[in-house]
């Protein structure tokens, strides 16, 4: 492939809206967020044990009810997401991941339109509220919808 100045535009132009977005007041909430939660010692510890938990609960599940761990697995990994989940700076960082989302998923949707009205984009991301199926479905079918 050849570039053209119409390639070199285009370039120039998604830079331009990367450069926008990674400045935006919705990133730099995320960024906050995010150093919130990861410059706490003792938080990043209960999010460490409970990635370590979360690979005994999927060696547990190949097992199901005859591993000997299951009932102490079970209940450990549902007691250390309640509390990771009630933690307030971990809540302040689902929230703003699923406002960057948001913002991803507009934009992709405004860019997508520019390009033609058939270009299939998903009408709904997995963190938003409505229909699991809208006029962009870009499933084939597959979401099983009836529209």
């Amino acid at each position: 492939m050849m570039m053209t100045g119409e390639w070199m535009t285009i370039i120039e132009q998604a830079e331009g809206l990367a450069d926008m977005l990674l400045s935006s007041e919705v990133v730099a909430e995320y960024r906050k967020a995010y150093n919130d939660v990861y410059s706490d010692a003792v938080l990043v510890a209960e999010i460490q044990a409970f990635a370590a938990m979360k690979e005994r609960y999927e060696e547990v599940q190949r097992f199901g009810r005859y591993h000997p761990d299951y009932n102490i697995v079970m209940k450990s990994i549902r007691v250390q997401k309640r509390e990771l989940d009630m933690n307030e700076q971990v809540a302040a960082l689902r929230l703003a991941e699923n406002d960057v989302q948001y913002l991803f998923d507009q934009i992709g949707s405004i860019v997508a339109k520019s390009v033609s009205d058939t270009v299939k984009v998903p009408a709904e991301s997995a963190f938003s509220t409505g229909s699991s199926c809208g006029d962009g479905c870009g499933t084939g079918g597959g979401c099983s919808c009836s529209a």
